[in-house]
């Protein structure tokens, strides 16, 4: 009895975490360049139940039962690249990638100290400063035409505009190219908010950036739906199991061993 309660209370805490990542998905189904997330369950190992309750000329026997399962957990939650739509905007601070790849922002974590981060979110503008910024105001990184060095972006009060390679013009100018990364194992690659990732040994990417328009959030919002009401009905279930093994139990310890 207790076996089957710990069992269907796992499965309550597995349809639980599935339901919170379908959430944070069907929220940021209209969020820019996101990338929509999946949770991997897996089951405990299972155990072989037997006794020695028979006796056989004077010996116990073992009696195999079968087997049980202690249920299932979260195993690990990974995220879909795939490309999602590019839609026109008209903004000439809006850029959109088209393939694998990643802007690089740069973060201050606080202490003035600056850390590079990684986004497929290309609504950016321009900050008082001059500085091409996201929505979050992290400075976006490129690599100054002049000069070679990998910088924020500084666009001031000049005409932003784009050629097929990638190049950034300051009112005809050629002065930036984008920084575009990309990484060999994407499982390295780690949500941190504001549609920004953490990961580790960056490699160039051949991603081409599409100017005036945006990448849509990957999200099938019609299977997440889906996915949500199946993950809820498990739960629904596995929650009236725990509500009758409590009964029964209540009763075991209530009235079985009542004198009457």
């Amino acid at each position: 009895m207790i076996r089957g309660l710990y069992t269907a209370v796992t499965g309550l805490m597995t349809q639980e975490a599935r339901q919170n990542v379908i959430t944070q998905d069907l929220s940021n189904a209209n969020t820019t360049g996101y990338k929509s997330d999946d949770v991997k369950v897996k089951d405990f190992k299972e155990v072989m139940l037997q006794n020695y309750q028979n006796i056989v000329n004077g010996k116990n026997q073992r009696s195999v039962i079968g087997s049980l399962s202690y249920g299932s957990a979260v195993d690990e939650t990974t995220t879909d690249f795939s490309q999602g739509i590019l839609k026109d905007t008209g903004l000439d601070t809006d850029f959109a990638l088209n393939g694998k790849g990643f802007f690089v922002v740069s973060k201050d974590d606080g202490t003035g100290n600056l850390t590079n981060y990684y986004t497929r979110d290309g609504h950016f503008s321009v900050d008082l400063n001059g500085y091409l910024i996201d929505e979050s105001g992290n400075k976006v990184m490129g690599r100054n035409s002049a000069t070679g060095a990998d910088e924020p972006i500084q666009v001031g009060n000049a005409k932003l505009t784009m050629d097929s390679s990638n190049n950034l013009y300051l009112d005809g100018k050629q002065a930036y190219k984008f920084d575009l990364v990309d990484f060999n194992n994407y499982n390295s690659m780690q949500k941190i908010g504001d549609n920004l990732y953490s990961a580790q040994n960056p490699i160039n990417s051949d991603a081409v950036v599409n100017e005036k328009k945006l990448e849509n959030s990957n999200v099938n919002v019609a299977n997440a739906v889906t996915d949500m009401m199946t993950a809820y009905r498990i739960y629904e279930s596995n929650q009236k199991v725990v509500q009758a093994m409590d009964e029964t139990l209540g009763k075991a310890v209530n009235d079985v061993g009542t004198v009457r």
